[in-house]
């Protein structure tokens, strides 16, 4: 009877040992095949912020909202046109702002906008927190036409406001790593995938399809080349390496003196969000968003549904990457002033034009090696203002890419609890047979010394 228990006793411990080893193998396996993912966006505060407002904006509709911008403690704020709605607004836990005009109404100034001749060297704006339409013109637009367009804009309403700005819109060419061809000279921005080829996504006004990119003006080191491009309308482009591959250091940006930022992951900004741009001409610099979808006439045509910050550029500057937090966000379009005495500068939303090239983003890895999915925030992250935010996590511009095997295996938040249960499991299968062999061996020496004692 004792012999029988024993047996069925080892029996379930090799059962559950060889079940352990399954389990924990699957989890192992799961670990180290997962993707990377460049829609998964780590929430910071400014994700969190826009989540918060954008919900409410479409759950409340454009007649009853005018969009969503972030306070000066991070707090999202909603402007709305009835108490209602705003009652809806603070038991989301969000600032209400009651503003004389809608959404709808917004919309309807810049379609009439858009309606009109065209004419270069102006843009216009939703400003959201002042519930205007904000239109600009720079010093290439002559007086005939501001005057013009300011009749244009008194017959909308008193919501539509006429501004004058120093400077010219241009694109500007260049960014944070040159690249160089017969087109002229541009910048690298963020590095994104279709799964099986990496490219360089870059602003469209750098150079047609077919354009040739090197990094080097005697053009013996090849990059890339264009294989699509969206300019005037919208401002993106996408280069093909040569290699097909990024290869080490995909998921960095670089700011300057040797080091980099890691990306880890693709968002749409808000209002108010402190954002930063990195440049070859004139290197990080950090700002604001100012506005959202704003469109500008630049003499080679007129693009839209851009971002508009505060953030200085130059010539040099164009392509470059705008990030915060280390999520990717825009690329640099174009713009006005200098970073002498501040001027506009506006940016292509990498969310569509990756939604439109049908690619993902190259992110950092979880232990910040690599790609991999985007990491959780810390409760820092979360909390802080938005004038209190950093570009992201530094890296060295030549650091590794993919991440190792060994790296993946040692992060316990990947294959740590899978590693745990398979040597559980081993332990146990071992103690199984070393019990069953000892007892074997005690009970081969009882049976001789009573058969041969």
């Amino acid at each position: 009877m004792r012999h029988a228990r024993r047996r069925l006793v080892r029996r379930v411990t090799r059962l559950a040992a060889v079940g352990g080893l399954l389990l924990g193998g699957t989890m192992v396996t799961r670990a180290v095949a997962s993707e990377p993912d460049g829609t998964s966006v780590p929430r910071t505060f400014a994700a969190s912020a826009v989540h918060t407002g954008g919900e409410l904006v479409a759950r409340l509709g454009a007649s009853r909202t005018a969009g969503s911008w972030l306070s000066a403690a991070g707090k999202p704020v909603v402007a709305v046109t009835d108490e209602e709605a705003a009652a809806a607004v603070r038991k989301a836990g969000a600032e209400a702002k009651l503003v004389d005009h809608s959404m709808d109404d917004l919309k309807s100034a810049t379609s009439t906008l858009r309606s009109a001749p065209r004419v270069a060297g102006t843009a216009w704006v939703m400003d959201y927190r002042s519930n205007e339409v904000v239109v600009k013109g720079d010093s290439t637009v002559s007086a005939a036409d501001w005057s013009r367009m300011t009749q244009l804009a008194d017959g909308m309403g008193g919501f539509v406001r006429m501004e004058r700005t120093e400077g010219t819109f241009t694109t500007r060419l260049n960014g944070a790593l040159p690249l160089l061809s017969t087109a002229g000279r541009c910048s690298a921005g963020f590095n994104v995938t279709d799964g099986k080829r990496d490219f360089i996504l870059t602003a469209g006004h750098c150079g047609p399809d077919g354009s040739v990119w090197f990094a080097d003006t005697r053009g013996t080191q090849q990059i890339g080349q264009t294989i699509e491009q969206n300019f005037p309308g919208s401002d993106f482009s996408l280069v093909q390496y040569a290699s097909g591959k990024a290869g080490a250091g995909a998921e960095v940006v670089s700011i300057g003196e040797g080091k980099g930022v890691r990306i880890t992951g693709a968002a749409d900004p808000a209002v108010g969000q402190r954002v930063f741009r990195s440049g070859s001409t004139s290197g990080l610099r950090d700002g604001e968003v100012t506005a959202l979808n704003a469109t500008v006439n630049y003499p080679e045509g007129t693009v839209t549904g851009l971002i508009e910050t505060n953030v200085c550029a130059e010539p040099g500057d164009s392509g470059g990457p705008m990030f915060s937090e280390g999520v990717a966000l825009g690329v640099t379009s174009g713009g006005s002033g200098d970073c002498a005495s501040g001027g506009t500068t506006f940016f292509q939303p990498v969310t569509k034009a990756m939604a439109a090239l049908n690619v993902k983003m190259i992110v950092a890895a979880q232990n910040g090696s690599g790609q991999g999915a985007a990491p959780a925030p810390s409760a820092t992250q979360s909390a802080i203002a938005p004038g209190e935010a950093s570009p992201g996590s530094s890296a060295p511009i030549t650091g590794e890419g993919a991440a190792t095997l060994l790296a993946r295996l040692a992060d316990p938040k990947n294959a740590g609890p899978g590693l745990l249960v398979i040597a559980g499991s081993l332990c146990a299968l071992v103690a199984t047979r070393f019990i069953r062999a000892e007892q074997d061996r005690k009970a081969y020496r009882r049976y001789y010394s009573t058969t041969w004692g």
